[in-house]
């Protein structure tokens, strides 16, 4: 039995609300049955093309609280968990690439450069709504693109934001990571998601 699965069955023993992952993102779902409480998934339908004028923090941040809004609006008596990442070179989003050619060009960008990922982080129950945003600064080494392209044909990174899957091969491409929050990089600050878990109410880790 999965860890998902195990989670669902143990939902009705626990005293927590009723919590709900509003996401598309395996990384996510991975990171947040680290902590062992019973959840269900939802796919928020969300338009996450970028404001004019608009900010990469502020586009992330928007986007964490307009996901986990969708999914609360349809789930008033739920907890939802709302997230997005923004990578930033020089004022610049850098989003999700899609297919080979476009994450080549990403890393040819940020090659031996420093980039900034904002995960933006919405928790939201009834009418209250949290949100905050944890920067993780990356830099990248100077790489050939045969290795680059190496990496891309071996991890296949497309859904990931700057092609830069750090909990897999991506780690080969960084030369130092900056941040309070280690799993922020890979999708979901765990740090800064269990303190505002707590303050919803939850019990973490869940009592037996």
């Amino acid at each position: 039995m999965k860890a998902s699965e195990k989670a669902h069955a143990a939902m009705s023993n626990t005293t927590n609300p009723p919590l709900i992952l509003a996401s598309t993102s395996v990384y996510r779902r991975e990171l947040l049955e680290r902590l062992g409480i019973p959840f269900t998934v939802i796919s928020p339908q969300v338009d996450e093309t970028p404001l004019p004028g608009e900010s990469t923090l502020e586009l992330a941040l928007r986007l964490a609280k307009a996901k986990a809004a969708a999914v609360a609006k349809e789930h008033p008596t739920s907890c939802v968990i709302g997230s997005d990442q923004v990578a930033d070179l020089c004022g610049a989003a850098i989003g999700k690439p899609g297919n080979f050619e476009r994450a080549m060009a990403q890393l040819q960008l940020m090659r031996g450069a420093s980039v900034t990922f904002h995960t933006a982080l919405c928790v939201m129950q009834g009418e209250s709504a949290r949100t905050l945003s944890i920067p993780t600064e990356v830099t990248f080494r100077k790489l050939s693109d045969e290795v680059l392209k190496s990496y891309l044909l071996t991890e296949e990174p497309y859904d990931c934001a700057g092609s830069a899957k750090s909990e897999g091969l991506g780690i080969t491409l960084i030369e130092a990571i900056r941040s309070d929050d280690p799993t922020a990089l890979i999708g979901l600050p765990l740090i800064a998601l269990t303190g505002l878990l707590r303050d919803a109410g939850f019990d973490i880790p869940l009592k037996k």
